[in-house]
């Protein structure tokens, strides 16, 4: 029989038990850490690394050439001694691991250039590989240390790590690990950001550490995590520091069995973090961003680490998680996720697509699920780039192997010759299909009597820009409008197409900042050759804006046609989309006479486009990413690749293939391939919509009756309850018949046929009605309470006799320009009925 004693400390045992498993460090049963080119052994955060003279047996090189430095030279760079030695390979050379236990291993190459007699270590160029995956190509480092860490999945014996120098190079290595990893550490299963759903396989991939960020606290140095991990602080992240401040309670995280332990993430990261810094404002809505550089074309796992350490109760805390503006996680409640306990650590993985930027974003913001005190928060982020399909993390090559033996050298001849066979009739066939085609745009450039280039449409005469552009001159016919730039100018606007100036990408190509000779700022769109727009949208959007000029339609700067490229040069607009100011990328959010100033701009342009000119412009591609916003927020309407031409006086549409935007576009012009200004209206009756609500358009990740925005709030404007949906910054801050208003305009132009709509001369009477009604209560007005001004007109405007409306519409084509000073209400009051194109 036991005493008391005795089953007293049975029970402590059981109760400290689990707290010594979750922080108990792991023991990888593979643990080889190499001191490149040391002659002694070091000793480095309660770890020793060894000389590799002690690996000789699992090194293969032609020469050995150890190199070593003062620890004064390295001071500035690093203080770890491990890289004050390197190995310095002048042939191709590999190291071959015995693997005792298959699975994941941690890779982790250290590298630090320095001066050793003849070889400068700063000029190496090289490649590292093992044998399933290309780590590194071309591969050199300038000035700093660099430590590259991989996380592979080893199933051999032998794990076999290649340097290849590139020719009359060099390569070279100051320090090697190669260790276990935790079974668990990787799960197989994630979150596919786009398209949305369930992501599976992550155990087979590749993994390279990009960024490992402590949110809200101190960097978290090797020797401070259980796995030797290092975790940096995040302030040189955050895009808007001040939206951000941090808290600190690592005494009160609670690992528990089954969920995270410290080898996940260390109680310094789990028990730090950042968050909405809501200054006290229980209205706040804003969003935290973090930015971060990455190499596109890849695919990126990101975990995000939380641990709720700052609600003093259970579903006190809402918050959104968003990646480069897609939904992450919705109303994260971490009391329900772990199983209503607070405290405990919780991650995330999620998958992101390839994508052509360098720069990923990761967002925090509050959620409206709930009344509580708007916050968000986040602990801590990795993010690890997946290999690619050429099991490669280098976008420009396959694995390299080094040096191989006779029957890889045979596999590879097979497969040289082989694909050399299947590249030949590749070029053979897409040699005829390229001649094919010559011939056939041969055959249509016959057939036009003008030559594709805009500006010749004037005077015949294709123009170049003249002054410090070029030596060329531009004829009077083009002294307003657009010029044909030099290649190399574009280059020195753009810094060499700098990816750093990237603003934005789109179905065209990328958008660059630029800058001229004379220090014009400007917006630079380069036609990407893979891109579904070409030549049509290219030419189209020429000729439009070489025939328009209006204050509220972004005006086209030059174009360059040099070296096959498609080249658009626009005024610059320095506050961005629309779109950015409402939701997804942290802005602060736009005040409702802000948003209804917006729109009135937009309706403006489009106005115009739809009557200042002989025959109607229907833009076709009406939302708000391309609505531009000047610095005081004056907007203008952009892109005009797909717009195209009314029909004729005598004909009712255009009979054209469907384009536009998904979400946005009119149904019945996708049912019956019928296009009219209607279908601009529609458009821009989902844009209203979204102004007002302050969510995507279409949003898969929502309940079924939300994902549709324009559905969903037509539901919600018949009830009468439109406020229910509001953007929460605009709860309390809208005047309802300014409301009303708005609502009402917004529901006639997404009515289901074209007919019922109102044109945008009435839409934009009617957004000037709401904005007086907002910033002022009209005296004795009897529309006062029951505001429908579309197709309510007076009586006197609808007695103009059509000779009086043709007058003023072509008042408005030739001088609308000037007007924006002026009440747009007694412009438009001559232009509302429909007859008066």
């Amino acid at each position: 029989m036991w005493d008391c004693r005795e089953i007293w400390l049975f029970f402590c045992g059981l109760t400290i038990l689990p707290l010594v498993c979750f922080s108990a460090n792991f023991v990888p049963l593979d643990n080889y850490l190499i001191d490149c080119g040391a002659s002694t052994d070091t000793a480095i955060d309660n770890r020793n690394f060894t000389a590799d003279s002690f690996y000789k047996d699992f090194l293969s090189t032609q020469q050995d050439v150890l190199a070593s430095t003062s620890l004064k030279s390295i001071a500035s760079s690093s203080d770890s001694p491990l890289y004050a030695t390197a190995r310095i390979f002048t042939a191709p050379s590999k190291y071959t691991f015995p693997i005792k236990k298959r699975g994941r291993h941690w890779i982790r190459l250290y590298f630090f250039p320095f001066a050793y007699e003849k070889y400068d270590l700063s000029a190496a160029n090289f490649a590292v590989s093992t044998q399933d995956y290309n780590l590194v190509s071309d591969f050199s480092v300038q000035k700093n240390h660099v430590m590259k860490e991989y996380s592979l999945d080893v199933n051999s014996d032998t794990l076999v790590i290649n340097f290849a120098p590139s020719a009359n190079s060099i390569a070279f290595v100051n320090a090697i690990e190669v260790v276990s990893v935790p079974d668990g550490l990787i799960v197989d299963n994630g979150f596919s950001l786009y398209p949305s759903g369930s992501y599976s396989g992550l155990l087979t991939k590749a993994l390279e550490t990009v960024f490992r960020v402590n949110m809200g606290g101190p960097s978290v140095s090797s020797g401070n995590d259980t796995l030797q991990r290092t975790w940096v602080a995040d302030e040189k992240f955050l895009i808007q520091p001040n939206l951000a401040t941090n808290f600190s309670n690592i005494s009160a995280v609670k690992y528990v069995n089954g969920g995270p332990t410290a080898n996940t993430a260390p109680p310094s990261v789990y028990g730090t973090l950042t968050r909405m810094n809501s200054a006290g404002d229980p209205r706040s809505n804003f969003n935290v961003t973090w930015q971060f550089d990455v190499e596109p074309q890849f695919q990126y796992l990101v975990r995000l680490h939380f641990c709720d350490i700052v609600s003093k109760g259970l579903n006190e805390l809402y918050f959104n998680v968003y990646i480069n503006s897609l939904l992450a996680a919705k109303d994260l409640d971490l009391s329900i996720v772990n199983n209503n306990v607070l405290a405990t650590p919780f991650f995330k993985d999620l998958v992101t697509a390839p994508s052509a930027s360098t720069k990923m974003l990761v967002s925090i913001g509050p959620s409206t699920v709930n009344n509580n005190y708007p916050d968000a928060i986040l602990n801590g982020l990795e993010i690890m780039k997946m290999n690619n399909s050429a099991s490669s993390f280098s976008s420009s090559t396959a694995p390299e192997t080094g040096s191989s033996g006779s029957g890889s050298k045979k596999v590879g001849l097979i497969v040289g010759v082989s694909l050399g066979a299947f590249f030949a009739v590749v070029m053979v066939l897409v040699f005829f299909l390229l001649c094919r085609k010559r011939r056939r745009l041969e055959k249509e450039k016959q057939g036009h009597s003008k030559t594709w280039v805009p500006l010749s449409i004037n005077d015949g005469t294709s123009h170049t820009i003249g002054s410090k552009y070029s030596t060329g001159t531009s004829g009077s016919a083009a002294s307003n409008f657009g010029y044909r730039f030099p290649f190399v100018t574009v280059l020195e606007a753009t810094n060499n197409f700098d990816e750093s100036w990237v603003i934005g990408i789109g179905g065209f190509g990328k958008v660059y900042k630029g800058e001229l000779n004379d220090g014009t700022k400007v917006a630079v769109k380069r036609g990407n050759p893979r891109s579904q727009q070409g030549l049509a949208e290219f030419r189209t959007e020429i000729e439009m804006l070489s025939q328009f000029r209006h204050r509220h339609l972004v005006s086209l700067i030059g174009y360059c046609d040099e070296k096959n490229e498609m080249i658009l040069i626009y005024e610059y607009m320095e506050k961005g989309t629309l779109k950015s100011h409402l939701y997804g990328s942290g802005l602060p959010s736009l005040s409702w006479k802000e948003r209804l100033e917006i729109c009135i701009g937009a309706a403006r342009g489009l106005h115009y486009l739809h009557t200042g000119y002989a025959k109607a412009v229907i833009h076709r591609d009406v939302k708000s990413a391309n609505i531009l916003l000047d610095d005081n927020l004056m907007a203008k309407v952009a892109d005009f690749g797909l717009s195209k031409t009314g029909p004729e006086i005598d004909q009712t549409h255009v009979s054209t293939a469907v384009k536009g935007s998904f979400g946005y576009l009119d149904p019945e012009y996708f049912r019956r391939q019928q296009l009219t200004e209607k279908s601009d209206v529609y458009s821009f009756g989902v844009v209203l919509f979204e102004v007002l609500c302050a969510r995507p358009v279409i949003d898969p990740t929502l309940p079924r009756e939300m994902v549709n925005l324009a559905e969903w709030t037509m539901k919600w404007q018949k009830r009468g309850q439109l406020e229910q949906i509001i953007d929460p910054t605009l709860a309390g801050k809208i005047r309802p018949d300014s409301l009303r208003k708005f609502g009402e305009t917004a529901e006639k132009c997404l009515a289901d046929f074209g007919v019922d709509r109102p044109s945008m001369g009435d839409v934009l009477w009617n957004l000037e009605y709401a904005l007086q009604l907002q910033e002022a209560v009209v005296q004795g007005d009897p529309e006062e309470n029951s505001t429908n001004m579309i197709g309510e007109l007076s009586p006197q405007l609808n007695n103009f006799d059509h000779e009086v409306s043709v007058s003023a519409a072509q008042f408005e084509a030739s001088s609308l320009d000037d007007l924006s000073g002026v009440s747009m209400s007694r412009v438009f009051s001559q232009l509302v009925k429909s007859e008066g194109r």
